[in-house]
């Protein structure tokens, strides 16, 4: 099957946007600041940039050079290397498909704030009116018709994107997204860091601060560190696989695997500087946890008076905006690898089709967890989870770092360093940095994620290993 017919990326920059795009979503503006909170500010920082160009570099260039090469979605390219290998492209597959369940219910409460924020901006009776943050979200969590309204709106929306294609819908869309996006965040950055008592969230950031690696709290921060690493770069999750299938010759795949990364931590690091100083200077908790988005920010734009609904509806368009970006590639792997199937076979099949199917199981799935209301609902909670937290369980806390350890193993004594480089190196690019690469693979990147897992596992479980 010929790459032309599958579709490919209309340019350098449409590609760079749709992976940026991809890897900035909610794991930077929502999980990283309270990540960060959770495991000490400057502290996580420096362990997740160490993770980044360890492991999530090498990772991705791998991810990148295979999806090319193979010219196949996540499922066809593991199989294309080896039958073996076909259980990683079941983790491609099955990654996306469980996290779109809760990522869905999420974009659906980030366009209710909007939506919430932009009524008090007009004084409509659909705002939050003055409530009490905590109550306001604790009802909408609970009102079921709502949250499953709101995540079908979400849903709609991605699919109407990845139904125009590749270049057509994902990158077209991407080109103003993005941009769109970063100078958002700039004029949000601008009002969190001019706030009374911003200082402190500035120094809770980048002031050097250990305390958190005494004893065996490391464990804790590299774990919080490492998922949020596959889940805000969108690695082991076949996202990288599916975009590099779609990826020309002529683009140079280890300098796209060295900006994507630096353009995703660029982001999440921005996201930091526009939170942790509104939070500390309204005397907020930055530990607050996933009510960091919906709760402790939702108090910041309440007190800033009237021009906190601008603020909010600026705030939470965005954090839309990155959520969609990262729902549309997370379809599109799952689209990429039904028609990719049909395909072998000999037959057609129209994406349209394939993205409204695809988008009517995505909106089951979140309708689920929407009902759920984070446990608040009365459902049966598997191992004693909700179901948003089941679905991220079973997806970045075990398939991404499991699928991202065995890949690395494979490239890095299997495959080796001609497969890579056969890829890396046509149209005259260079290969840089080969042994570093190598080594990486072979030893380093399989330690570290090993480590992640485990720290995982003790997260969720409770393990009480370390």
């Amino acid at each position: 099957m010929e790459k032309e017919n599958r579709g490919q990326w209309g340019s350098s920059f449409g590609f760079v946007m749709a992976a940026v795009g991809s890897a900035v979503g909610l794991g930077n503006l929502w999980g990283f600041p309270f990540k960060m909170g959770v495991g000490g500010g400057f502290a996580f920082l420096i362990i997740y940039l160490i993770l980044a160009v360890f492991v999530g570099y090498v990772v991705m260039i791998s991810e990148l050079t295979i999806g090319r090469k193979t010219g196949k979605s996540v499922l066809g390219a593991y199989q294309d290397l080896s039958k073996k290998y076909t259980i990683l492209g079941v983790f491609g597959v099955l990654s996306p498909a469980l996290i779109l369940g809760f990522y869905s219910m999420l974009g659906g409460y980030c366009i209710k704030y909007a939506v919430a924020n932009l009524g008090d901006a007009f004084h409509a009776s659909w705002g939050v009116g003055g409530a009490n943050p905590a109550d306001y979200f604790s009802a909408f969590t609970v009102d079921q018709v709502w949250t499953v309204g709101y995540s079908f709106i979400f849903v709609a929306l991605t699919v109407l994107v990845v139904v125009g294609g590749v270049a057509g819908g994902i990158e077209k869309f991407t080109k103003v997204a993005m941009p769109a996006l970063f100078f958002m965040l700039l004029i949000v950055i601008v009002r969190s860091v001019t706030l009374p008592g911003a200082g402190a969230g500035l120094e809770f950031v980048f002031k050097p601060n250990f305390e958190v690696f005494m004893g065996t709290g490391w464990i804790s921060v590299l774990a919080l560190a490492g998922g949020q690493m596959f889940f805000s770069l969108s690695l082991g999750m076949g996202i990288m696989v599916t975009y590099g299938s779609y990826l020309s010759k002529k683009e140079d795949i280890q300098f796209n695997a060295i900006l994507i990364p630096f353009c995703d931590t660029l982001i999440a690091v921005m996201a930091s500087l526009a939170i942790m100083p509104a939070v500390f200077a309204m005397g907020l908790e930055p530990d607050a946890g996933p009510g960091l988005l919906f709760i402790t920010l939702q108090t910041v734009f309440s007190s800033m008076g009237s021009i906190g609904p601008f603020f909010g509806f600026l705030f939470y368009a965005l954090v839309f905006i990155a959520a969609i970006t990262s729902s549309i590639s997370l379809t599109e792997v799952l689209v990429s690898v039904v028609i990719d199937k049909k395909a072998e076979k000999g037959g057609n099949m129209n994406r349209k089709t394939v993205s409204i199917i695809i988008g009517l199981i995505i909106f089951a799935e979140a309708a689920l967890v929407s009902v759920d209301g984070l446990g608040a609902n009365g459902l049966p909670q598997p191992l004693g989870f909700c179901w948003l937290d089941f679905l991220d369980l079973l997806s970045e806390g075990l398939m991404m770092p499991i699928g991202a350890m065995v890949m690395s193993l494979i490239v890095g004594w299997k495959l080796g360093l001609k497969f890579l480089e056969s890829e890396i190196t046509l149209e005259g690019n260079r290969f840089r940095a080969r042994g570093y690469i190598l080594f990486c693979l072979r030893f380093v990147a399989p330690i570290l994620i090993f480590l992640v897992l485990l720290g995982q596992i003790d997260t969720f479980f409770k393990m009480d290993w370390f």
